[in-house]
């Protein structure tokens, strides 16, 4: 990767010689801006292979969504010096201030001991954790409260309450009163993330980015196999389809959009871009299913994508980040 990051800039320096414009001097590269990525598995790269040694337990990808910003900023020669990348599977926003706990018995520090005074650029991607994305799945899915679920540790919101009729579970009630709470919390802890940001990295620019759109507006694209044979949903009832789209995750979108603008950061919307690959696109998927096989292999048992952006979906997620950067330093259009 570095190798074609080094090309990479020695191509757009060389394509200015050419256009006639003033190159820089031999030897001197654009100077490198010292960047912290924070986030959870739509950063680390969950279900893509191989899996970095250093991130077992984070599950996180050897080439993951900062290898494809990075790549793609050194297209137009911006330089990143990634400093960290301590984006981890199951990270909820207080995990940046907070200890993680991992399996096996491990941990993960606080995210936030990656960034120092000298950290000039923090890209993150969290909320879905702690607005309870995990556990709301868990409430419409009999298969995920069984053992295909085991590996999304979260539990469903009341065990009580039958899978099928989870929408009428979230739409009055108990049901609605905790996913009420969990926006709020998710409110609370954003606004405490830009807060840590700014303490610990007070000169740093942040990019909060988005999650990518999972169930399309056309839903009855979802009711169509993959072509390995899983449902793009499993088991999640028809009914509950719209309501994952916009009461939980179009609603997620607006808030980390709106906290991004209230503290002056600057917000990626990967789910306005991304409606037509969602994960019920079929080949033209961008995202996995919600049981169907990764290409992750972790202790002899097969990773289920559990909706997790696929190595299309990391791709294009890193093209639409890394332009939107580029925006930022002026580099092609705001």
């Amino acid at each position: 990767m570095r190798l074609t990051r080094t090309l990479c800039a020695a191509a757009v320096l060389l394509a200015a010689t050419a256009a006639g414009l003033t190159a820089p001097a031999a030897g001197v590269n654009p100077p490198k801006i010292p960047t912290v990525f924070l986030g959870d598995a739509s950063v680390a790269g969950w279900g893509i292979a191989p899996v970095d040694p250093n991130g077992l337990l984070c599950v996180r990808a050897q080439e993951n969504l900062p290898d494809v910003i990075e790549d793609q900023l050194a297209d137009q020669a911006i330089l990143l010096d990634i400093t960290a990348d301590v984006s981890c599977a199951g990270a909820a926003l207080h995990h940046v201030w907070e200890e993680q706990e991992l399996g096996g018995g491990g941990t993960a520090v606080p995210q936030k001991r990656a960034l120092t005074k000298e950290t000039k650029l923090v890209v993150v991607g969290l909320g879905a954790g702690t607005a309870g994305f995990g556990q709301v799945l868990k409430q419409c899915s009999q298969r995920l409260r069984g053992t295909e679920g085991s590996h999304l540790p979260d539990v469903p919101v009341d065990a009580g309450s039958p899978a099928a009729q989870c929408d009428a579970y979230f739409s009055k009630g108990a049901g609605a009163d905790w996913l009420e709470r969990r926006f709020a919390q998710t409110g609370k802890d954003l606004d405490k993330l830009f807060s840590e940001i700014g303490s610990e990295s007070p000169s740093a620019t942040t990019v909060l980015v988005g999650y990518p759109r999972l169930v399309p507006k056309d839903r009855k694209r979802c009711r169509t196999a993959l072509p390995g044979g899983e449902r793009p949903l499993a088991d999640v009832p028809e009914a509950a389809w719209g309501f994952l789209d916009t009461k939980v995750q179009a609603r997620l979108n607006s808030l980390m959009a709106a906290k991004a603008k209230e503290h002056k950061a600057h917000f990626v919307d990967l789910y306005a871009t991304t409606g037509a690959a969602t994960a019920c696109d079929g080949s033209d998927r961008a995202v996995g299913g919600l049981l169907e096989p990764s290409g992750v292999t972790l202790l002899h048992q097969r990773l289920p994508w559990l909706l997790a952006a696929d190595e299309t979906g990391r791709d294009g997620n890193g093209d639409t980040v890394a332009q939107s950067i580029a925006a930022m330093y002026g580099h092609g259009p705001a």
